[in-house]
């Protein structure tokens, strides 16, 4: 009797250690999939990781996700283990004519304990067709109450699942359906994100073409210094960070000239002392223009400090040598260099050769004479 009774102890603790190690291993493989949906927007990693989970900790042969696809109406296939003929065949179902939409449709889990024997019902995903699974599970992916898709689990043979096997894949598709939903917002928000900077690159597009019109002589100078000035800036190692900011200040470097009267502006002969005055103010007007919009105040070292010089004799503020920002200094080689090369009404076009030895002679005077020599040195490379 004594005997018996320690082995039926010994039975039920092992059965105990088995079922704890068991509840270990599942909780291991909630973790990893917390661990998965937070630490990445990527949900071919996110569904691999799961799959990987559902096949092991459940003991199934086969699991495959499919996601939903509002616009169509179908289930379509996004990652799978454990079929042997691969996924060459239907890669989507219909929601309303399919075994997996019927669990969407319906907004709980299907179950076939013999899939042969309900064959020809509603279609499977053609590889699972050809395969010889018997036991079918699909439980909806659910969150924020919208259905997200579907996970589907095959056997070969029957399954006689228990409550906590059933408590753990109901939990693999809660977090299922948290790493699709929180990849579609995050999708989405990258997508707003680049149609909101391209809408303001647009608009400022929009603001210096705007000012050329209303500045003839400078047609298409714009664009020109701009593309020049990033290709120079980022020659100088500036990283792509600060060349999107330099690329927007270019475009707005003479943006203050749109406060400088029409009398002045488009006056055919020289200046007077007093107009040259109002016009040296562009700069000013250009940071009180742009100063109070936050996505360009990083963009303002071009329009308000391009015509600071080298030496010191530059305005609006007289700043010197590396006082003056680098974006400035680059982009003030490459605006002479675009003006001298275009014809003005007052004058001709400079040749490629005079516009050069200028640049050389002005180097250490009206320009950073080590901008000087990367635009000469790019010059070339091109």
């Amino acid at each position: 009797m004594l005997v018996a009774n320690t082995g039926a102890i010994a039975i039920e603790n092992a059965r105990l250690f088995g079922d704890t190690k068991q509840r270990v291993q599942r909780l291991a493989a909630l973790r990893a999939m917390d661990m998965s949906i937070s630490s990445s927007f990527d949900l071919r990693v996110t569904l691999n990781v799961l799959l990987d989970q559902v096949t092991a900790q459940l003991n199934v042969d086969a699991a495959c996700v499919l996601l939903y696809n509002a616009h169509t109406r179908t289930l379509e296939y996004a990652a799978g283990r454990g079929f042997q003929s691969g996924t060459n065949g239907s890669t989507s179902l219909r929601i309303d004519q399919s075994l997996a939409g019927l669990a969407a449709l319906e907004r709980r889990m299907v179950h076939f304990p013999n899939l042969r024997a309900n064959k020809g019902t509603r279609p499977l995903l053609q590889p699972v067709e050809d395969d010889s699974f018997v036991a079918y599970y699909a439980i909806p992916l659910i969150a924020k109450g919208q259905v997200k898709g579907v996970l589907e689990i095959y056997n070969r043979s029957p399954l006689s699942p228990d409550p906590e096997w059933m408590e753990f894949l109901e939990a693999l598709a809660g977090d299922t359906a948290i790493a699709i939903d929180n990849t579609a917002l995050f999708n989405e928000l990258q997508r707003s994100n680049v149609e909101l900077i391209l809408a303001y690159d647009r608009t400022l597009e929009g603001w210096s073409r705007a000012l050329e019109l209303r500045d003839e002589e400078t047609e298409g100078h714009a664009q020109r210094v701009t593309e020049k000035t990033v290709q120079l800036a980022r020659a100088m190692g500036m990283g792509e960070a600060e060349l999107v900011h330099v690329r927007r200040g270019a475009l707005l470097h003479d943006i203050g000239k749109m406060g400088i009267p029409d009398r002045i502006l488009h006056k055919p002969g020289p200046l007077d002392e007093e107009e040259w005055k109002i016009m040296r103010r562009h700069p000013v007007k250009a940071f009180d223009l742009l100063s109070p919009i936050p996505y360009l105040k990083q963009a303002l070292d071009i329009p308000y400090n391009h015509h600071e010089r080298w030496e010191g004799s530059g305005y609006p503020n007289g700043l010197k040598g590396e006082q003056i920002p680098l974006a400035a200094r680059i982009f003030a080689v490459v605006d002479v260099w675009d003006a001298l090369l275009s014809a003005r009404p007052y004058r001709a076009a400079w040749p490629e050769d005079e516009v050069i030895a200028y640049l050389r002679q002005e180097a250490g005077k009206q320009f950073d004479p080590q901008v000087v020599e990367a635009f000469l040195r790019l010059r070339t490379q091109n």
